[in-house]
Order: C-alpha cells, then sequence, then structure tokens
C-alpha cells in the first residue's frame, strides 16, 4: 500500500531458500592477510547466512554474468564456494583483498578497516552486480534483486497534518540499517 509496484522481478522470492539446501560441515577458515580480519569477519558471516550461501553454490549467477572485470557476486560465489567444499583448514581470501577498491573506494589492502563499511560496500556491490545485466531498471523492481530481499527492507515515514490529519506516507529502500545500541 502506498509504494509502487514492480515493473520486473528480478529474482522471484519463492525460489530463496532460507534453510540451507544442502546440509554443510563446518568449512575453511580465513587467513589474516596483513590487516583483514574486518573483511575476514564479513566474510564469514555472509558465508554461513543460508540464503545467500545456497544461491552462491547453485551458480546461478556466474553462469548469466556477462560482466567484464570486477563482479562482487561472482567473487563472492569462487569465495563461498572455496570455503565450504575445500578440504584445507585455512584459505586466503585473495580475490577479495585483491579487488578491495572495487568494493570500496576507501579499503586499502595493508590498511585496517571497519566492518560495517565493508558489509555495507559488499552489499550494494553485490546489489550492483545483480542489476548490471539489466537496463533501465526502475526503483521498485531493484528490490527484487535476490541481496535486497535477503538484506534489504523499507523503511515507512509518515507525515500527518496538525490541521487537517491527512496522512501521507513514503517508502525508501535500504540494504543496511545502523542501529545505536546502548
Amino acid at each position: 500500500e502506498g509504494m509502487a509496484l514492480p515493473q520486473r522481478i528480478l529474482f522471484p522470492p519463492e525460489e530463496i531458500c532460507m534453510d540451507w539446501q544442502q546440509r554443510q560441515r563446518p568449512g575453511a577458515g580465513l587467513c589474516n592477510l596483513g590487516s583483514t580480519c574486518y573483511i575476514n569477519v564479513i566474510l564469514q558471516c555472509l558465508t554461513y547466512t543460508p540464503p545467500l550461501a545456497n544461491y552462491l553454490l547453485s551458480r546461478d549467477h556466474s553462469q548469466l554474468c556477462h560482466r567484464q572485470g570486477f563482479c562482487m557476486m561472482c567473487i563472492m560465489e569462487a569465495h563461498v564456494r572455496k570455503v565450504l567444499h575445500s578440504s584445507a583448514s585455512v584459505i586466503w581470501p585473495r580475490a577479495v583483498v585483491r579487488d578491495l577498491k572495487f568494493i570500496g573506494e576507501e579499503f586499502e589492502p595493508d590498511m585496517a578497516g571497519d566492518a560495517y563499511e565493508f558489509l555495507r560496500c559488499a552489499l550494494e556491490a553485490m546489489q550492483r552486480a545483480c542489476l548490471s545485466g539489466s537496463s533501465n531498471v526502475d526503483i521498485s523492481s531493484q528490490t527484487t534483486t535476490i541481496i535486497h530481499q535477503i538484506f534489504g527492507g523499507f523503511l515507512k515515514s509518515r507525515v500527518t497534518c496538525l490541521r487537517c490529519q491527512a496522512v501521507s506516507d513514503s517508502y525508501k529502500a535500504f540494504l543496511h540499517v545502523l542501529l545505536d545500541i546502548k
């Protein structure tokens, strides 16, 4: 109610599997490549998010990806497969560290960073990758990517006129919300 309907559904919500499709043993750990612990913690969180991992393990994205050069979804797909299917106890997240400048301009391989900022930039890079093959996608359709459906939401703002009591609602899509916890 009050939101524009998407012109296209980019990923059908009924295809999102919230539970692990395959039984997963704990995968390989991540080696710290200098000051990359903030990256590793986010990669571990993303790797063990079942709906994302299920999608990445299906290889649906890379089979259709026409992107030249950097693609965060392809990098995450390779990373999750490597972590969950490796017989090694530790792996090095070299591809992610190599492409840090494409994930977020503020990140450099040899400098410590903020985990929340890395998560924000990684989610936005994955969202861009999901939208890259679709031109002229309306704003409502952009919220139907697999990334937005797993991690995103909507903020509803309501304004009520003090004089006539008329109510006006507006919605804004988000991929991340920063909350102060005391």
